[in-house]
Protein backbone atom coordinates (compact mmCIF):
# COMPACT_ATOMS: atom_id res chain seq x y z
CA UNK A 1 0.00 0.00 0.00
CA UNK A 2 1.34 3.35 -1.06
CA UNK A 3 1.89 6.12 1.30
CA UNK A 4 -0.15 8.33 -0.13
CA UNK A 5 -3.26 6.27 -0.11
CA UNK A 6 -4.68 7.23 3.38
CA UNK A 7 -4.63 11.08 2.17
CA UNK A 8 -6.47 9.65 -1.07
CA UNK A 9 -8.75 7.68 0.89
CA UNK A 10 -10.13 10.82 3.32
CA UNK A 11 -9.64 13.05 0.47
CA UNK A 12 -13.66 12.19 -0.80
CA UNK A 13 -15.66 12.09 2.80
CA UNK A 14 -13.73 15.00 4.05
CA UNK A 15 -14.64 17.33 0.63
CA UNK A 16 -18.31 15.80 1.50
CA UNK A 17 -18.04 17.12 5.17
CA UNK A 18 -17.24 20.74 4.52
CA UNK A 19 -19.76 20.50 1.40
CA UNK A 20 -22.22 18.94 3.66
CA UNK A 21 -21.44 22.25 6.47
CA UNK A 22 -21.96 24.70 3.43
CA UNK A 23 -24.78 26.83 3.20
CA UNK A 24 -26.89 25.69 -0.25
CA UNK A 25 -29.19 27.63 -1.54
CA UNK A 26 -33.32 27.81 -1.32
CA UNK A 27 -35.15 25.53 -3.74
CA UNK A 28 -36.92 26.78 -6.26
CA UNK A 29 -40.33 25.82 -6.47
CA UNK A 30 -42.14 28.37 -8.81
CA UNK A 31 -43.42 26.42 -12.10
CA UNK A 32 -44.87 27.65 -14.98
CA UNK A 33 -48.48 25.67 -14.63
CA UNK A 34 -48.93 27.48 -11.33
CA UNK A 35 -48.95 31.33 -12.75
CA UNK A 36 -50.91 31.59 -15.54
CA UNK A 37 -49.42 34.13 -17.97
CA UNK A 38 -52.47 36.12 -18.06
CA UNK A 39 -56.10 36.78 -16.11
CA UNK A 40 -59.05 35.06 -17.76
CA UNK A 41 -61.52 37.38 -15.43
CA UNK A 42 -63.08 40.36 -17.13
CA UNK A 43 -60.64 43.33 -17.13
CA UNK A 44 -61.82 46.83 -17.22
CA UNK A 45 -60.08 48.93 -20.31
CA UNK A 46 -59.68 51.64 -18.46
CA UNK A 47 -58.82 50.56 -15.07
CA UNK A 48 -55.42 51.95 -13.58
CA UNK A 49 -52.99 48.82 -13.23
CA UNK A 50 -52.01 47.99 -9.14
CA UNK A 51 -53.90 49.78 -6.44
CA UNK A 52 -52.05 52.76 -5.11
CA UNK A 53 -50.64 52.35 -1.13
CA UNK A 54 -53.57 54.41 -0.50
CA UNK A 55 -56.26 52.64 -2.65
CA UNK A 56 -59.09 53.44 -0.25
CA UNK A 57 -58.67 57.12 -0.76
CA UNK A 58 -60.10 56.40 -4.48
CA UNK A 59 -63.42 55.65 -2.97
CA UNK A 60 -63.56 59.78 -2.45
CA UNK A 61 -65.12 59.40 1.02
CA UNK A 62 -62.68 61.32 2.83
CA UNK A 63 -64.88 59.79 6.37
CA UNK A 64 -63.58 56.11 5.48
CA UNK A 65 -59.69 57.52 4.89
CA UNK A 66 -59.77 59.31 8.24
CA UNK A 67 -60.99 55.69 10.06
CA UNK A 68 -58.49 54.11 8.76
CA UNK A 69 -55.68 56.39 9.33
CA UNK A 70 -57.10 56.03 12.71
CA UNK A 71 -57.21 51.95 12.67
CA UNK A 72 -53.44 52.01 11.54
CA UNK A 73 -52.96 53.55 14.58
CA UNK A 74 -55.08 52.21 17.07
CA UNK A 75 -55.76 48.75 15.93
CA UNK A 76 -55.06 45.84 18.66
CA UNK A 77 -53.94 43.15 16.16
CA UNK A 78 -51.71 45.63 14.45
CA UNK A 79 -50.19 46.59 17.47
CA UNK A 80 -49.75 42.67 18.26
CA UNK A 81 -48.47 42.02 15.20
CA UNK A 82 -45.54 44.67 15.30
CA UNK A 83 -44.63 43.49 18.62
CA UNK A 84 -44.02 40.07 17.03
CA UNK A 85 -41.59 41.93 14.43
CA UNK A 86 -40.11 43.15 17.99
CA UNK A 87 -39.80 39.54 19.18
CA UNK A 88 -38.12 38.56 15.67
CA UNK A 89 -35.70 41.39 15.89
CA UNK A 90 -34.69 40.22 19.11
CA UNK A 91 -34.18 36.60 17.93
CA UNK A 92 -32.03 37.78 14.98
CA UNK A 93 -29.59 39.43 17.94
CA UNK A 94 -29.66 36.50 19.72
CA UNK A 95 -28.41 34.39 16.97
CA UNK A 96 -26.48 37.08 15.48
CA UNK A 97 -23.94 36.80 19.30
CA UNK A 98 -22.82 33.43 18.30
CA UNK A 99 -20.84 35.00 15.35
CA UNK A 100 -18.52 37.17 17.97
CA UNK A 101 -16.37 36.06 20.98
CA UNK A 102 -18.11 36.10 24.35
CA UNK A 103 -16.02 38.02 26.77
CA UNK A 104 -16.16 37.84 30.77
CA UNK A 105 -14.79 39.91 33.97
CA UNK A 106 -14.25 37.73 36.70
CA UNK A 107 -13.38 39.60 39.98
CA UNK A 108 -13.14 37.43 43.07
CA UNK A 109 -12.31 38.53 46.92
CA UNK A 110 -12.18 36.01 49.73
CA UNK A 111 -10.86 36.01 53.44
CA UNK A 112 -10.13 32.55 55.01
CA UNK A 113 -9.26 31.17 58.71
CA UNK A 114 -8.33 28.40 60.68
CA UNK A 115 -6.85 27.05 63.50
CA UNK A 116 -4.17 24.28 64.79
CA UNK A 117 -2.75 23.03 67.49
CA UNK A 118 1.25 23.04 67.63
CA UNK A 119 3.51 21.05 70.05
CA UNK A 120 5.03 22.97 72.95
CA UNK A 121 8.30 24.42 72.27
CA UNK A 122 8.74 26.01 76.09
CA UNK A 123 8.80 22.21 77.57
CA UNK A 124 5.68 22.63 79.39
CA UNK A 125 4.22 20.11 77.35
CA UNK A 126 1.32 22.08 76.74
CA UNK A 127 0.06 22.17 73.35
CA UNK A 128 -0.58 25.38 71.67
CA UNK A 129 -3.37 26.87 69.80
CA UNK A 130 -2.82 28.97 66.58
CA UNK A 131 -5.36 31.17 64.60
CA UNK A 132 -4.51 31.85 61.08
CA UNK A 133 -6.46 34.25 58.99
CA UNK A 134 -5.70 35.40 54.96
CA UNK A 135 -7.02 37.18 51.98
CA UNK A 136 -7.15 36.10 48.17
CA UNK A 137 -7.82 38.57 45.46
CA UNK A 138 -7.96 37.85 41.95
CA UNK A 139 -9.12 39.94 38.89
CA UNK A 140 -9.76 37.41 35.50
CA UNK A 141 -10.54 38.41 31.81
CA UNK A 142 -12.05 35.05 30.02
CA UNK A 143 -12.41 34.71 26.47
CA UNK A 144 -13.80 32.55 24.41
CA UNK A 145 -14.93 31.83 20.58
CA UNK A 146 -16.65 29.12 18.70
CA UNK A 147 -15.40 28.65 15.15
CA UNK A 148 -18.21 28.98 12.50
CA UNK A 149 -16.39 26.51 10.43
CA UNK A 150 -19.11 24.46 9.34
CA UNK A 151 -21.72 27.37 9.09
CA UNK A 152 -24.03 26.43 11.80
CA UNK A 153 -24.08 29.85 13.44
CA UNK A 154 -24.84 31.44 10.03
CA UNK A 155 -27.47 29.11 9.48
CA UNK A 156 -29.15 30.05 12.45
CA UNK A 157 -28.96 33.24 12.12
CA UNK A 158 -30.34 32.94 8.40
CA UNK A 159 -33.18 31.22 9.31
CA UNK A 160 -33.44 33.82 12.05
CA UNK A 161 -33.79 36.62 9.31
CA UNK A 162 -35.67 35.00 7.20
CA UNK A 163 -38.45 34.29 9.84
CA UNK A 164 -38.00 38.57 10.80
CA UNK A 165 -38.45 39.15 7.05
CA UNK A 166 -41.69 36.34 8.06
CA UNK A 167 -42.82 38.81 10.73
CA UNK A 168 -42.81 41.59 9.15
CA UNK A 169 -44.77 40.48 6.25
CA UNK A 170 -47.13 39.00 8.02
CA UNK A 171 -47.88 42.42 10.04
CA UNK A 172 -48.15 43.84 6.60
CA UNK A 173 -50.94 41.33 5.91
CA UNK A 174 -52.61 42.41 9.07
CA UNK A 175 -52.53 46.01 8.02
CA UNK A 176 -54.19 44.87 4.69
CA UNK A 177 -57.03 42.82 6.36
CA UNK A 178 -57.56 45.49 9.27
CA UNK A 179 -57.68 47.58 6.30
CA UNK A 180 -60.31 45.97 3.95
CA UNK A 181 -62.47 44.87 7.06
CA UNK A 182 -62.88 48.38 7.82
CA UNK A 183 -63.89 49.23 4.38
CA UNK A 184 -66.19 46.25 4.44
CA UNK A 185 -67.56 47.31 7.38
CA UNK A 186 -68.19 50.72 6.56
CA UNK A 187 -70.17 50.25 3.47
CA UNK A 188 -72.01 47.74 5.36
CA UNK A 189 -72.66 50.01 7.97
CA UNK A 190 -74.03 52.66 4.57
CA UNK A 191 -75.72 50.13 3.26
CA UNK A 192 -77.66 49.33 6.45
CA UNK A 193 -78.73 52.33 6.75
CA UNK A 194 -79.75 53.23 3.18
CA UNK A 195 -82.11 50.01 3.57
CA UNK A 196 -83.72 51.68 6.35
CA UNK A 197 -83.98 54.98 4.72
CA UNK A 198 -85.98 52.59 2.16
CA UNK A 199 -87.94 51.38 4.53
CA UNK A 200 -88.98 54.20 5.90
CA UNK A 201 -90.02 55.45 2.45
CA UNK A 202 -91.90 52.24 2.35
CA UNK A 203 -93.95 53.30 5.16
CA UNK A 204 -94.82 56.34 4.59
CA UNK A 205 -96.49 55.37 1.15
CA UNK A 206 -98.19 52.84 2.60
CA UNK A 207 -99.54 55.26 4.94
CA UNK A 208 -100.51 57.57 2.02
CA UNK A 209 -102.36 55.28 0.59
CA UNK A 210 -104.40 54.04 4.20
CA UNK A 211 -105.32 57.35 4.30
CA UNK A 212 -107.46 57.15 0.92
CA UNK A 213 -108.30 53.55 1.60
CA UNK A 214 -110.15 55.15 4.60
CA UNK A 215 -111.28 57.88 3.28
CA UNK A 216 -113.04 55.19 0.77
CA UNK A 217 -113.99 52.86 3.21
CA UNK A 218 -115.45 56.08 4.71
CA UNK A 219 -117.61 56.89 1.77
CA UNK A 220 -118.37 53.22 1.26
CA UNK A 221 -116.37 52.95 -2.19
CA UNK A 222 -114.22 50.59 -0.93
CA UNK A 223 -114.67 47.85 1.50
CA UNK A 224 -112.90 47.08 4.83
CA UNK A 225 -110.85 44.12 2.76
CA UNK A 226 -108.57 46.61 1.19
CA UNK A 227 -108.24 48.26 4.34
CA UNK A 228 -107.18 45.05 6.25
CA UNK A 229 -104.81 44.32 3.43
CA UNK A 230 -103.00 47.70 3.69
CA UNK A 231 -102.82 47.03 7.36
CA UNK A 232 -101.40 43.86 7.22
CA UNK A 233 -98.55 45.39 4.30
CA UNK A 234 -97.96 47.71 6.73
CA UNK A 235 -97.07 45.90 9.71
CA UNK A 236 -95.12 43.30 7.44
CA UNK A 237 -92.74 45.85 6.51
CA UNK A 238 -92.41 47.32 10.15
CA UNK A 239 -91.66 44.20 11.30
CA UNK A 240 -88.27 44.09 8.92
CA UNK A 241 -87.12 47.06 10.63
CA UNK A 242 -85.71 46.47 13.94
CA UNK A 243 -83.61 43.52 12.38
CA UNK A 244 -81.94 46.13 10.38
CA UNK A 245 -81.75 49.08 12.78
CA UNK A 246 -79.79 45.73 14.89
CA UNK A 247 -77.86 45.15 12.18
CA UNK A 248 -76.19 48.18 11.83
CA UNK A 249 -75.58 49.02 15.30
CA UNK A 250 -73.50 45.66 15.58
CA UNK A 251 -71.69 46.90 12.12
CA UNK A 252 -71.05 50.00 14.20
CA UNK A 253 -69.36 48.19 16.73
CA UNK A 254 -67.12 46.11 14.78
CA UNK A 255 -65.66 49.13 13.38
CA UNK A 256 -65.16 50.75 16.81
CA UNK A 257 -63.56 47.29 17.53
CA UNK A 258 -61.62 48.10 14.54
CA UNK A 259 -60.53 51.09 15.57
CA UNK A 260 -59.10 49.77 18.82
CA UNK A 261 -61.66 51.61 20.79
CA UNK A 262 -65.02 51.41 23.12
CA UNK A 263 -68.13 51.29 20.91
CA UNK A 264 -70.43 53.38 22.90
CA UNK A 265 -69.18 56.50 21.65
CA UNK A 266 -68.31 55.70 18.61
CA UNK A 267 -70.54 56.97 15.33
CA UNK A 268 -70.31 57.17 11.62
CA UNK A 269 -71.39 60.46 10.12
CA UNK A 270 -72.14 59.58 6.47
CA UNK A 271 -75.47 58.35 5.94
CA UNK A 272 -76.14 56.41 3.01
CA UNK A 273 -74.02 55.35 -0.05
CA UNK A 274 -75.23 57.61 -2.72
CA UNK A 275 -71.42 60.08 -2.39
CA UNK A 276 -69.12 56.65 -2.81
CA UNK A 277 -67.16 56.58 -5.68
CA UNK A 278 -67.01 53.50 -7.79
CA UNK A 279 -63.25 53.32 -8.74
CA UNK A 280 -61.41 50.53 -10.92
CA UNK A 281 -58.13 48.80 -10.75
CA UNK A 282 -56.75 46.20 -13.14
CA UNK A 283 -54.70 43.46 -12.01
CA UNK A 284 -51.19 43.35 -14.35
CA UNK A 285 -49.90 40.67 -15.24
CA UNK A 286 -49.85 36.69 -12.59
CA UNK A 287 -46.28 36.97 -12.22
CA UNK A 288 -46.09 40.28 -11.50
CA UNK A 289 -48.68 39.37 -8.35
CA UNK A 290 -45.92 37.01 -6.21
CA UNK A 291 -43.86 40.53 -5.38
CA UNK A 292 -47.57 42.58 -4.45
CA UNK A 293 -48.64 39.96 -1.73
CA UNK A 294 -47.39 39.89 1.25
CA UNK A 295 -48.74 36.47 2.37
CA UNK A 296 -47.03 35.01 -0.78
CA UNK A 297 -43.83 36.82 0.61
CA UNK A 298 -44.54 35.69 4.49
CA UNK A 299 -44.65 31.97 2.67
CA UNK A 300 -41.46 32.51 0.50
CA UNK A 301 -39.73 33.87 3.94
CA UNK A 302 -40.73 30.62 5.72
CA UNK A 303 -39.44 28.24 3.24
CA UNK A 304 -36.07 30.22 3.17
CA UNK A 305 -36.21 30.12 7.00
CA UNK A 306 -37.15 26.49 7.23
CA UNK A 307 -34.29 25.60 4.12
CA UNK A 308 -31.79 27.62 6.49
CA UNK A 309 -32.83 25.38 8.94
CA UNK A 310 -31.86 22.23 6.82
CA UNK A 311 -27.96 23.28 6.83
CA UNK A 312 -27.71 24.09 10.26
CA UNK A 313 -29.30 19.90 10.86
CA UNK A 314 -26.63 19.34 8.58
CA UNK A 315 -23.98 21.47 10.21
CA UNK A 316 -25.00 19.88 13.69
CA UNK A 317 -23.51 16.54 12.63
CA UNK A 318 -19.85 17.89 12.47
CA UNK A 319 -17.13 18.96 15.17
CA UNK A 320 -17.47 21.74 16.71
CA UNK A 321 -14.32 23.96 17.15
CA UNK A 322 -13.71 26.22 20.30
CA UNK A 323 -10.83 28.79 21.28
CA UNK A 324 -10.59 29.70 25.00
CA UNK A 325 -8.30 31.52 27.37
CA UNK A 326 -7.98 33.77 30.38
CA UNK A 327 -5.54 35.83 31.77
CA UNK A 328 -5.88 37.78 35.03
CA UNK A 329 -4.11 38.63 38.39
CA UNK A 330 -4.34 36.97 41.75
CA UNK A 331 -2.85 38.14 44.94
CA UNK A 332 -3.04 37.94 48.65
CA UNK A 333 -3.48 41.62 48.92
CA UNK A 334 -5.94 44.18 47.39
CA UNK A 335 -3.01 46.86 46.89
CA UNK A 336 -0.40 44.80 44.87
CA UNK A 337 -2.95 42.90 43.17
CA UNK A 338 -2.37 44.51 39.46
CA UNK A 339 1.37 43.82 39.49
CA UNK A 340 3.08 41.68 36.78
CA UNK A 341 4.64 39.80 39.14
CA UNK A 342 0.56 38.55 39.93
CA UNK A 343 -0.12 37.90 36.18
CA UNK A 344 -1.18 34.55 35.07
CA UNK A 345 -2.28 33.37 31.28
CA UNK A 346 -3.70 29.91 29.52
CA UNK A 347 -5.08 29.49 26.31
CA UNK A 348 -6.66 26.23 24.50
CA UNK A 349 -8.66 25.27 21.81
CA UNK A 350 -11.49 22.06 22.43
CA UNK A 351 -12.99 19.61 19.59
CA UNK A 352 -16.34 18.70 20.48
CA UNK A 353 -17.68 15.36 17.99
CA UNK A 354 -20.98 13.74 18.87
CA UNK A 355 -20.74 10.00 18.84
CA UNK A 356 -23.96 8.96 19.77
CA UNK A 357 -27.00 10.72 20.89
CA UNK A 358 -29.77 8.19 20.71
CA UNK A 359 -30.52 9.49 17.05
CA UNK A 360 -31.47 12.69 18.27
CA UNK A 361 -29.50 14.75 15.23
CA UNK A 362 -31.00 12.15 12.74
CA UNK A 363 -33.87 13.12 14.54
CA UNK A 364 -33.40 17.11 14.04
CA UNK A 365 -32.47 16.29 10.20
CA UNK A 366 -35.42 14.64 9.43
CA UNK A 367 -37.80 16.94 11.26
CA UNK A 368 -35.80 20.14 9.37
CA UNK A 369 -36.18 18.16 5.97
CA UNK A 370 -40.13 17.44 6.58
CA UNK A 371 -40.80 21.12 7.64
CA UNK A 372 -39.31 22.02 4.49
CA UNK A 373 -41.12 20.37 2.00
CA UNK A 374 -44.16 21.72 4.03
CA UNK A 375 -43.41 24.94 3.52
CA UNK A 376 -42.98 24.02 -0.35
CA UNK A 377 -46.32 23.06 -0.07
CA UNK A 378 -47.30 25.79 1.54
CA UNK A 379 -46.02 28.38 -0.83
CA UNK A 380 -46.99 26.55 -3.71
CA UNK A 381 -50.52 26.99 -2.09
CA UNK A 382 -49.90 30.52 -1.45
CA UNK A 383 -49.63 31.04 -4.99
CA UNK A 384 -52.74 29.44 -5.97
CA UNK A 385 -54.78 30.96 -3.82
CA UNK A 386 -53.08 34.39 -5.03
CA UNK A 387 -54.18 33.72 -8.19
CA UNK A 388 -57.30 32.27 -7.34
CA UNK A 389 -58.50 35.31 -5.38
CA UNK A 390 -57.23 37.67 -8.33
CA UNK A 391 -59.55 35.88 -10.67
CA UNK A 392 -62.47 36.00 -8.26
CA UNK A 393 -62.38 39.35 -7.51
CA UNK A 394 -62.52 40.03 -10.98
CA UNK A 395 -65.47 37.91 -12.14
CA UNK A 396 -67.27 39.36 -8.86
CA UNK A 397 -66.68 42.50 -9.69
CA UNK A 398 -67.95 42.36 -12.90
CA UNK A 399 -70.90 40.83 -12.17
CA UNK A 400 -71.67 43.18 -9.41
CA UNK A 401 -72.16 45.98 -11.96
CA UNK A 402 -73.57 44.55 -14.69
CA UNK A 403 -76.56 43.30 -11.95
CA UNK A 404 -76.38 46.85 -10.40
CA UNK A 405 -77.30 48.64 -14.03
CA UNK A 406 -80.12 45.77 -14.22
CA UNK A 407 -81.38 46.71 -11.13
CA UNK A 408 -81.37 50.78 -11.73
CA UNK A 409 -83.42 50.14 -14.61
CA UNK A 410 -85.61 47.65 -12.88
CA UNK A 411 -86.28 50.73 -9.87
CA UNK A 412 -86.94 53.13 -12.19
CA UNK A 413 -89.34 51.35 -14.18
CA UNK A 414 -91.00 50.30 -10.87
CA UNK A 415 -90.72 53.28 -9.40
CA UNK A 416 -92.98 54.56 -12.21
CA UNK A 417 -95.22 51.37 -12.26
CA UNK A 418 -95.99 52.18 -8.39
CA UNK A 419 -96.64 55.76 -9.51
CA UNK A 420 -99.22 54.60 -12.57
CA UNK A 421 -100.79 51.80 -9.82
CA UNK A 422 -101.13 54.75 -6.86
CA UNK A 423 -102.80 57.38 -9.23
CA UNK A 424 -104.97 54.88 -10.90
CA UNK A 425 -106.47 53.85 -7.65
CA UNK A 426 -107.03 56.73 -6.01
CA UNK A 427 -109.15 57.74 -9.71
CA UNK A 428 -110.99 54.57 -8.74
CA UNK A 429 -109.65 52.71 -12.08
CA UNK A 430 -108.14 49.67 -10.50
CA UNK A 431 -108.00 47.79 -7.22
CA UNK A 432 -105.91 47.66 -4.51
CA UNK A 433 -104.02 44.30 -5.66
CA UNK A 434 -102.13 46.20 -8.54
CA UNK A 435 -101.09 48.91 -6.15
CA UNK A 436 -99.81 46.35 -3.70
CA UNK A 437 -97.56 44.57 -6.63
CA UNK A 438 -96.48 47.63 -7.80
CA UNK A 439 -95.15 48.87 -4.00
CA UNK A 440 -93.62 45.65 -3.21
CA UNK A 441 -91.92 45.08 -6.58
CA UNK A 442 -90.53 48.71 -6.18
CA UNK A 443 -89.67 48.72 -2.58
CA UNK A 444 -87.94 45.06 -3.16
CA UNK A 445 -85.92 46.16 -6.36
CA UNK A 446 -84.81 49.29 -4.43
CA UNK A 447 -83.85 47.03 -1.31
CA UNK A 448 -81.76 44.48 -3.74
CA UNK A 449 -80.17 47.35 -5.02
CA UNK A 450 -78.66 48.88 -2.26
CA UNK A 451 -77.77 45.87 -1.48
CA UNK A 452 -76.02 45.04 -4.76
CA UNK A 453 -73.96 48.32 -4.55
CA UNK A 454 -72.43 47.15 -1.06
CA UNK A 455 -71.94 43.78 -2.83
CA UNK A 456 -69.94 45.81 -5.88
CA UNK A 457 -67.90 47.89 -3.13
CA UNK A 458 -67.40 45.09 -0.95
CA UNK A 459 -65.78 43.58 -4.45
CA UNK A 460 -63.59 45.99 -5.19
CA UNK A 461 -62.15 46.10 -1.57
CA UNK A 462 -61.83 42.41 -2.13
CA UNK A 463 -60.34 43.15 -5.37
CA UNK A 464 -57.44 45.67 -4.04
CA UNK A 465 -56.82 42.92 -1.18
CA UNK A 466 -56.26 40.63 -3.50
CA UNK A 467 -53.75 42.33 -5.70
CA UNK A 468 -52.23 43.22 -2.48
CA UNK A 469 -53.13 46.73 -1.60
CA UNK A 470 -50.07 48.99 -3.05
CA UNK A 471 -47.41 46.48 -1.40
CA UNK A 472 -44.66 45.99 -3.60
CA UNK A 473 -41.52 43.30 -2.13
CA UNK A 474 -37.85 44.68 -1.69
CA UNK A 475 -36.19 42.94 -4.67
CA UNK A 476 -33.26 42.14 -1.99
CA UNK A 477 -35.35 40.17 0.20
CA UNK A 478 -36.45 38.05 -2.92
CA UNK A 479 -35.19 34.15 -2.75
CA UNK A 480 -37.81 33.08 -5.72
CA UNK A 481 -36.84 33.54 -9.12
CA UNK A 482 -40.64 34.72 -10.87
CA UNK A 483 -41.76 32.98 -13.58
CA UNK A 484 -41.61 36.05 -15.33
CA UNK A 485 -37.65 35.63 -15.05
CA UNK A 486 -37.46 38.45 -12.44
CA UNK A 487 -33.94 37.57 -10.71
CA UNK A 488 -33.92 36.56 -7.27
CA UNK A 489 -31.11 37.96 -5.30
CA UNK A 490 -27.21 35.61 -6.08
CA UNK A 491 -27.57 32.60 -4.40
CA UNK A 492 -31.60 31.72 -5.48
CA UNK A 493 -30.90 28.76 -7.39
CA UNK A 494 -30.95 24.91 -6.30
CA UNK A 495 -28.00 23.04 -5.53
CA UNK A 496 -28.02 19.32 -4.94
CA UNK A 497 -25.23 18.90 -2.13
CA UNK A 498 -24.74 15.49 -1.78
CA UNK A 499 -27.02 14.75 1.50
CA UNK A 500 -25.34 13.96 4.67
CA UNK A 501 -27.37 11.26 5.82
Amino acid sequence: MSKGFPIRRLAIPLAALVLAGCATEVPQVLTSPLVPKNFTAPIPGSAQIWPQADWWKTFGNPELSGLIAKAQSGNQDLAAAAARVMEAQAQSTIQRSALFPQFDLDGQGQRAGGSSTLASSSGTGVPTSVTTTGNTFGLTLGASYELDFWGLAHDNLRSAEEALKSARYAKEVVALTVTSNMADNYFGVLALRKRISILNENIAAIDDILRVIKLKVSTGSSSHLDLAQEQAQLEAVETQLPALQEQEREGRYALAVLLGQSPEEFDVATRDLDAIEAPVVGPGLPSELLLRRPDVAQAEANLAAAHANVDAARAAFLPQISLSGEGGFASAAAGILLHSSNFGWEYGANLLQTVFDGGRLIGQKRLADATQNELIANYRSAVLNAVSDVEASLGQVASDRTQEEHLTREVAAAREAFRISELQYRQGSTDLLTVLQAQQTLFGAEDQLAQMTEARLQAVVRLYQALGGGWVENPKDQTQTTIAGNPAPPGAALHNFPPLL
